[in-house]
């Protein structure tokens, strides 16, 4: 049976240490300059990475991130586990009675803030595909519209949450309809997103796709409806008898790693299980804020920077960076969704100005742009030069959006 040998581990453990220590120490740095943490923990990947210090040592390098062996395949199923873990505590946040209460006035901002972006992404990789990658088969550039459109889709609602917070407008009318809005097109587009990756993978078999779509439609159904009474009733239990966090903590990581392996059985990828867990979990009325609290600094401050940092481990930012590429994805993300988003609440009854705030909450994309563009270039959907252009899209939205948002909103 093949193992990590005795030196293997020490890389491993000294690797995963350098990554933690490093992506913290970065990351508080960037709070005293209000920096979003994902890019201090990004900042250590591009340090550590092929960028800088694969130039500067490639040896050490090398000898730290191994590319081949054991090492790299434990690697990679630590950053799978945290990709999973962080969809987890997306869907957490996720609160589909906010959604519902927020009536005629949400129905439209959501539905323009996805439909509107989507289908500029869309448009513009179906009409002009030579842009962004050349001699893409009729399939192949289906698939990478359909993907691109939803990239520019989803939000970062982790993100938008605490720049509401530290705007203290969380809990006002812009705020919430905000939150709900940045709560549908994160739920519609992960679907969109587990369909692509599915088809991706070879999965065109009409039949199997059918049975595919009857299968998450279920399951989703059955978490949100008796899986979270399920989950109601158990909790309440759980937190009183059972060893206290631990107990939580434990039934409800293992649930979500339960949904994962049941959505990547059906050949749609383990994140949208882990993210409807989540949204059944989140949902619940007696999950105890402490209990949410510890998961949610468990997963970011363990699985959170492991994977962000190994972003940067992969890629060569500078050799990779393509300025029409990253222009030309900055101005169709902010013409899609600024103008969707506000569209939507100006029609919905909104004033024209914090109409215009709404577009740009909701623009900021954060680590969920950065999760999707990760999964999709690994999926081999799109190239290096277009997940260079993601990352730094998410990065500039999210710095972006609240100082934008701070001049256009009225109290």
């Amino acid at each position: 049976m093949s193992k990590l040998s005795h030196h293997d581990l020490i890389v491993l453990l000294l690797s995963i240490s350098t990554m933690l220590i490093l992506s913290r120490i970065v990351a508080e740095l960037g709070k005293r300059f209000k920096l979003p943490v994902v890019m201090g923990e990004l900042l250590v990947g591009i340090l550590l990475g092929p960028t800088i210090f694969g130039q500067l040592n490639p040896e050490m390098f090398n000898y730290l991130f191994p590319r081949d062996g054991s090492i790299p395949i434990a690697m990679d199923g630590i950053f799978s586990l945290s990709v999973i873990m962080l969809l987890f505590v997306a869907g957490m946040e996720v609160q589909l009675p906010l959604m519902l209460k927020q009536g005629k006035l949400a129905v439209y901002t959501s539905f323009m803030s996805m439909v509107i972006p989507f289908f500029t992404g869309f448009a513009t990789a179906w009409f002009f595909p030579e842009i962004f990658i050349d001699d893409l088969t009729e399939w192949n550039k289906f698939l990478f519209a359909l993907f691109f459109g939803t990239a520019l889709s989803i939000s970062a609602l982790p993100v938008i949450a605490r720049i509401l917070m530290d705007m203290n407008l969380f809990k006002t009318n812009v705020g919430m309809l905000i939150i709900a809005s940045a709560m549908f097109n994160d739920l519609i587009g992960w679907l969109i997103f587990s369909l692509v990756l599915s088809l991706s993978a070879g999965n065109t078999d009409k039949m199997a796709l059918g049975y595919t779509i009857v299968y998450i439609i279920g399951f989703g159904l059955f978490m949100l409806t008796i899986g979270k009474r399920i989950i109601d009733r158990t909790l309440p239990w759980m937190q009183t008898k059972l060893s206290w966090p631990g107990g939580v903590l434990s039934i409800s990581l293992g649930i979500c790693l339960l949904s994962a392996a049941f959505t990547e059985s059906i050949n749609i990828h383990a994140i949208l299980g882990a993210f409807i867990a989540g949204i059944a979990f989140g949902d619940s009325v007696h999950l105890n804020e402490k209990a949410r609290e510890i998961i949610h600094q468990f997963v970011t401050n363990f699985f959170a920077p492991l994977f962000f940092v190994s972003i940067g481990l992969k890629v060569n930012f500078i050799e990779n960076f393509e300025l029409d590429i990253v222009l030309i994805v900055l101005v169709l993300a902010y013409i899609g969704k600024v103008v969707g988003a506000s569209l939507g609440a100006y029609w919905g009854g909104m004033k024209n100005s914090n109409a215009l705030a709404v577009g740009f909450g909701l623009n900021a994309r954060g680590a969920m742009e950065i999760i999707l563009g990760t999964l999709a270039y690994n999926a081999g959907l799109i190239s290096l030069k277009i997940f260079v252009a993601l990352v730094i899209m998410a990065l500039v939205t999210s710095l972006t959006s609240g100082p934008l948002m701070r001049k256009f909103i009225k109290q």
